[in-house]
């Protein structure tokens, strides 16, 4: 009798933990984990991507900031409102990285809809892009998968940052989402 009530409770939590990760997976992708975002205020067209939560490492060429203004374990305040849940979230810096930074304009080679503005881009994440610094208007091939159907797409760099860029761990609506990519250090305070 005992083994069959433990096996009933047991049944329940499985079932019940199927729903909740059902809920929260990508029917599109590889079934991992997604946060989606929404549409900022300068409409950037980010409303209907979605974020893994778990943005995996730095390109592994990245170069570490030798000096941040945040560094690694750093609590501070995100400004940035490239996803629903993102301003004004309390985040651990998980990297910190000194290169080129671009927002870029592209469409999914998965048939989603155009991404104008896409926060963001570094450099590493272009193919060949040679070592100089991008200009506004370059086309470029993105070879990051921060989302569906960006790695391959085409691209044209609309903005240029030239500050350090950051990865970070923050909550936002009950999911924690680590190594976001990307913030830059304007779009970061201290806690």
């Amino acid at each position: 009798m005992q083994s069959r009530r433990s096996f009933g409770r047991l049944a329940t939590f499985v079932v019940a933990g199927s729903i909740v990760l059902a809920g929260c997976s990508d029917s599109g992708s590889d079934g991992g984990l997604t946060l989606g975002g929404s549409e900022a205020s300068d409409g950037d067209g980010h409303g209907d991507m979605e974020h893994p939560m778990d943005g995996g490492p730095a390109p592994e060429w990245m170069l570490p900031a030798e000096d941040p203004e945040y560094p690694v374990g750093a609590e501070v305040t995100l400004t940035a409102d490239h996803m629903e849940g993102m301003e004004v979230a309390t985040a651990t810096i998980s990297g910190a990285f000194d290169t080129t930074t671009y927002s870029v304009s592209f469409t999914p080679t998965d048939g989603g809809d155009p991404v104008t503005d896409h926060k963001w881009v570094v450099h590493e994440e272009l193919e060949n892009p040679g070592e100089a610094s991008l200009a506004e208007g370059t086309a470029v091939t993105i070879t990051a998968d921060h989302m569906a159907g960006m790695e391959g797409a085409e691209a044209t760099i609309d903005s240029v940052i030239e500050e350090t860029v950051y990865m970070v761990d923050y909550e936002s609506d009950g999911m924690m989402m680590t190594n976001h990519k990307w913030v830059v250090e304007s779009e970061i305070e201290p806690a």
